[in-house]
């Protein structure tokens, strides 16, 4: 064990937990409706509680067993069976990496949030959510970071798929859901409310880009140069991002909005996470100044064109980001295009079609939205029986 590396790995997982609590779900509610804010606190808080559950008895051992088949772990650690305080993962002890991966797997489902607030039931978010962690995430997170048939020498040759801190396993795999689960519920019967809080929409924000250095730094797993240099990047791609959605904002609208310059934050964060580890500053500074472009375009084109309703731009900001960052890996040569654009292909499908699958098959256990006098009440007092704000007082 390294003192060192266990030191910063244990900051690490308190920054990636704090990028869903309060981060995600701040940045998430205050882009609803103040009706519905309360609901997105409860969906982001409950998805932490359950997915930490859910990793410690399968998810783990899924994506980090000793299985041999290179499809999945298998459930020789399940429980973290066999796990105790001197055993090791590398240099840290395994209870540690155990418990950084685990905020990544609380992050990636709390993420799809963004794409059904305002009229899911709250039943369907549970238990999709869970299987999903189980038998999208967890099988994608062994096939490239546990080992699995993606890793260096398995189906794409020596040089496996790089996505260094999920480009692939966290972004793509969440936008591609998120997606699916929008067309599935169909639009708001109201899309056209501005966020009811700007406010909370930039706290979050900055909260998720200070969480993000534990994100991608922490990825390096060590206390060393290499996790320095991932967060350098990380900054700087997100800062670049801001400033190019905020000013393509301009030319377009003629006004850049705050919220429009956070959520370039979100989009630089997105797309470096899969390079961070294999990019320096002027790359880092050149992904960010398309990806502000990029997935703003790509907002325009799932709402307005495509009218799908993804009601914060899940896929659009985190799916094109981290498939855009993923590519990007190869173009600056640090990786090989075949195992890049394989990688992206396969577990795109994988994911859209276990997702479509879970969608239909949990909607017949559960009600996936919620009716209509629900959804105009807010789903805050008709679901959970509480109020945000007091507008009496």
């Amino acid at each position: 064990m390294n003192a060192a590396d266990t030191a910063w790995i244990i900051v690490a997982t308190a920054l990636v937990l704090f990028m869903t609590l309060p981060g995600l779900a701040l940045f998430y509610g205050g882009l609803v409706r103040a009706r519905n804010v309360l609901s997105v606190f409860m969906q982001c808080y409950a998805i932490a509680c359950l997915m930490s559950v859910l990793w410690l008895a399968f998810g783990y051992s899924i994506a980090f067993g000793s299985g041999t088949s290179g499809v999945w772990g298998g459930l020789d650690k399940m429980f973290l069976s066999g796990v105790t305080a001197d055993s090791l993962s590398g240099t840290l002890p395994e209870v540690l990496f155990f418990a950084f991966q685990m905020t990544f797997a609380i992050i990636t489902p709390a993420l799809i949030v963004g794409a059904y607030v305002e009229r899911v039931g709250f039943g369907f978010v549970l238990v999709f959510s869970g299987l999903w962690m189980l038998l999208c995430y967890a099988p994608v997170v062994h096939w490239i970071w546990g080992g699995g048939m993606m890793a260096d020498g398995g189906i794409f040759g020596e040089i496996g798929v790089r996505d260094f801190a999920g480009g692939i396993v966290v972004h793509e795999t969440a936008g591609l859901a998120a997606l699916i689960i929008a067309v599935c519920l169909g639009p708001r019967k109201n899309r056209t409310t501005p966020p009811h809080n700007p406010g909370y929409v930039f706290i979050g924000a900055a909260m998720l880009w200070v969480g993000w250095f534990g994100f991608n730094g922490g990825s390096q797993l060590a206390a060393d140069g290499g996790a320095a240099m991932a967060l350098t990047v990380t900054h700087i791609s997100a800062a670049t991002a801001s400033l190019t959605w905020a000013l393509w904002e301009k030319i377009k609208y003629g006004k850049a909005s705050l919220v429009g310059l956070v959520t370039g934050t979100i989009a630089g964060l997105a797309s470096i996470t899969p390079a961070s580890g294999f990019v320096g500053p002027v790359e880092a500074l050149v992904i960010g100044a398309v990806a502000g472009v990029l997935c703003q375009e790509a907002v325009n084109l799932v709402r307005n064109t495509l009218k799908i309703d993804d009601t914060l731009d899940v896929f659009a900001v985190h799916g094109v980001g981290g498939i855009f960052g993923t590519i990007m890996i190869a173009a600056f040569g640090q990786g090989a295009w075949v195992a890049q654009l394989g990688g992206l292909a396969v577990v795109g499908v994988f994911t859209l079609v276990v997702t479509l699958v879970l969608v239909k098959l949990v909607a017949m256990i559960t009600p996936l939205r919620v009716d209509l006098e629900t959804e105009t009440n807010g789903l805050d007092i008709s679901v959970h029986g509480e109020r945000a704000y007091d507008m009496t007082s």
